[in-house]
């Protein structure tokens, strides 16, 4: 999936989302381009438009740092954004490290210690690799709880889970930017990338528009099928020991109408947890029976002349 100008496309994305008037130049019905134009560009960043249009055009491949670093404050970009147009223009020659899908069993451990809060860990392209019981309860109204990319884009549930399901679509995306821009060529992104491109014109439109943020912390709204309204603040932990992981925790203000909704999440998490036991011990019942029955026929088949 990856662009053989993938420096030209962000640069042309990020132009066309810089409003004019943001940086001095006047915003009116003459405009026939979203954003800045190229020379406006160029004139921000003290470079020729000739330069700049061959960088936008692949022509030019090795901008120095010191022009990388003029167009990121011309195009007014933050720190994660001003990563990834470095990441891009001056790439890190030798091999990188590859992120790890295995979940460690101190993680883990401290994962499912977690009894009153949903958590979970997802990878870099935001598989979901492990979940305490409070996390599964959450999302249960999900058909699978596996990738949350696919989860907000191809389950027509997350249209009613999100309380702003455009502005979890938005974060979500930019985060899997961020994460692509950490591990170039990682496949499994890229495989991800490329279903949702296909399947979701939503994810295509919100992929084209290059942002690129990292996904921290920030108060989510849910509308959860059993317990309501639930609004939480979500923390997504680096793991530095799994590189591409990170702890995924939901909790809520003490003594809140939202601290309640977890406690009942909890309820429900246990309650199904019970449920789930009382099955397993039925079906192992059953089986030791039809063991002991088979037993005592084959048994008795021996004992007949």
């Amino acid at each position: 999936m990856e662009s053989e100008n993938e420096l030209g496309e962000y640069l042309r994305a990020r132009r066309a989302m810089t409003p004019p008037g943001a940086v001095g130049f006047p915003d009116d019905a003459s405009r026939r381009v979203p954003g800045l134009r190229r020379d406006e560009v160029a004139l921000l960043a003290g470079v020729s438009t000739d330069y700049y249009i061959r960088l936008e055009q692949g022509r030019e491949r090795h901008p120095s740092e010191q022009v990388l670093q003029a167009i990121a404050r011309a195009l007014r970009l933050d720190d994660a954004a001003a990563a990834h147009l470095f990441r891009l223009g001056l790439p890190v020659l030798g091999p990188s490290v590859p992120p790890t899908t295995t979940v460690g069993p101190e993680l883990l451990r401290l994962m499912n210690g977690m009894h009153d809060v949903p958590a979970f860990v997802v990878g870099s392209a935001q598989d979901v690799l492990a979940a305490n019981a409070m996390a599964r309860e959450l999302y249960r109204g999900f058909a699978r709880y596996d990738n949350l990319l696919r989860m907000i884009f191809l389950d027509p549930f997350a249209r009613e889970f999100y309380g702003d399901w455009d502005k979890a679509a938005r974060i979500a995306v930019s985060n899997l930017r961020a994460s692509s821009s950490q591990f170039p060529g990682d496949e499994r992104i890229e495989r991800v990338v490329g279903e949702l491109s296909v399947r979701s014109p939503a994810f295509a439109a919100l992929w084209a528009r290059y942002e690129v943020r990292p996904r921290t912390h920030e108060d989510k709204h849910f509308h959860h099928p059993r317990v309501g309204e639930l609004h939480l603040h979500f923390e997504a932990l680096a793991v530095t020991s799994a590189p591409g992981q990170h702890l995924s925790v939901y909790s809520a203000a003490p003594g809140s109408a939202d601290a309640d909704g977890l406690a009942l999440l909890r309820r429900l998490a246990e309650q199904n947890a019970a449920s789930a036991e009382a099955a397993a011990d039925t079906g192992a019942d059953d089986t030791m029976k039809a063991t002991k029955a088979m037993k005592a026929m084959t048994e008795e088949g021996n004992l007949r002349p």
